[in-house]
């Protein structure tokens, strides 16, 4: 079995909110200044494929209450209905 051949970080490499999960095609990596190891047990994978859902969802609907909040009239002073 033949090592695998290096490749350059392409933009679907993500970090995972901050930790050192990250998401490299459709593989997770655990990566710190020390190296690089491939996750491969599939109960962890599954809970960060899990996780990145969740926060790509949260980021989502953060992002359309910012739209709805620009696309609206002026609010209302605080107190006043």
């Amino acid at each position: 079995m033949s090592s695998p051949t290096p490749s350059l970080p392409t933009p679907r490499s993500k970090r995972l909110a901050g930790s050192p999960a990250v998401r490299r095609d459709s593989q997770w990596w655990l990566v710190s200044s020390a190296g690089s190891v491939l996750a491969t047990d599939p109960v962890f994978t599954g809970e960060l494929d899990h996780f990145a859902t969740a926060l790509a969802a949260a980021d989502q609907a953060v992002a359309e209450l910012l739209d709805e909040q620009h696309d609206s009239p002026a609010p209302h002073p605080r107190g006043q209905r």
